[in-house]
C-alpha cells in the first residue's frame, strides 16, 4: 500500500510542474496594441528586419516585442529577434533583425506574426503574459 502514496505524490508533483510551465494568457488593458509594416528587409546572407509600433500599459516585469516570419508554409516560422518593450502607454517604434539561413526565405511575400509579451512575476518564477499579437502578411524587400 506504500505505492498508493508515492504515486499520488508523483502525479501531484506533474500536474504542479505542468500549470508552472504553461503561459499565462491573461492580456492587459485593451489600450495594448502592435503593428507590423507593410515591408520588412531581406539581405542576402539571410538577415530579416521586421518593424511596426506597439503601445502598452500595466506591466510588472520585462517586456518584449517578439516577431517571427513565414513564407510558404504557415507551419514553419522563423523567429526575428526581441526587442526590450517600455510600457507607459505611449506608441513606440520597434525593430527586430534576426538571421536565417538564405535559403529559407527569399524576396517577395511573406506573414510576419508580432507579439507584446511580458515575463509577469507569478510566485517563484516569471510566466509570459501576452499583451498584444498582430498578424500581417508583409512582402519582404531586398535590403
Amino acid at each position: 500500500m506504500r505505492l498508493r502514496p508515492v504515486l499520488a505524490a508523483a502525479l501531484g508533483s506533474a500536474a504542479l510542474l505542468c500549470g508552472a510551465v504553461a503561459p499565462a494568457t491573461a492580456a492587459s488593458a485593451s489600450a495594448d496594441s502592435v503593428t507590423v509594416d507593410p515591408a520588412g528587409r531581406l539581405a542576402d546572407d539571410g538577415t530579416v528586419t521586421l518593424s511596426g509600433t506597439y503601445t502598452c500599459t500595466d506591466a510588472t516585469g520585462p517586456v518584449f516585442v517578439s516577431s517571427s516570419v513565414s513564407q510558404e508554409s504557415p507551419n514553419t516560422r522563423h523567429g526575428v529577434g526581441g526587442t526590450r518593450a517600455v510600457c507607459d502607454g505611449a506608441e513606440h517604434h520597434w525593430e527586430n533583425t534576426g538571421k536565417v539561413t538564405s535559403e529559407k526565405l527569399k524576396p517577395g511575400a511573406a506573414h510576419v506574426e508580432a507579439t507584446i509579451m511580458e515575463l509577469r512575476p507569478q510566485g517563484v518564477m516569471p510566466l509570459p503574459t501576452f499583451h498584444a499579437v498582430q498578424q500581417q502578411d508583409v512582402t519582404l524587400d531586398k535590403a
